[in-house]
C-alpha cells in the first residue's frame, strides 16, 4: 500500500472542516509570538485558551475556556477540547 500525503489544506478539510480544538496555552507563549511593538498586559504564567483549526493554525486566544468555546460556537464551529 502506497502512503498518501495530504496537504495542510486537504487535512484541514478532511471530514470536519468546521471542527476546531480548544487547548490551554501559557501567556508566555503568546507574549513570545507577539510583535515587539505590541504591548500585552499578561502575566507570563497565566493560562489562556487557544482555538485552533484542524491543521493547527491558531484562530483566537481567550482568557478562559468557556469564552473560547463560546467564540467557536458563535462562528458556527464545532469545538473539542485537547488536554
Amino acid at each position: 500500500m502506497t502512503p498518501h500525503l495530504l496537504t495542510t489544506e486537504a487535512f484541514a478539510a478532511l471530514g470536519a472542516p468546521d471542527l476546531v480544538y480548544v487547548r490551554p496555552v501559557r501567556a508566555s507563549e503568546i507574549l513570545a509570538e507577539a510583535p515587539a511593538e505590541q504591548t500585552l498586559d499578561l502575566d507570563p504564567a497565566q493560562t489562556l485558551y487557544a482555538v485552533h483549526r484542524a491543521d493547527g493554525a491558531r484562530l483566537a486566544v481567550m482568557a478562559d475556556k468557556s469564552s473560547a468555546v463560546a467564540a467557536a460556537l458563535a462562528h458556527e464551529l464545532a469545538p473539542v477540547s485537547v488536554h
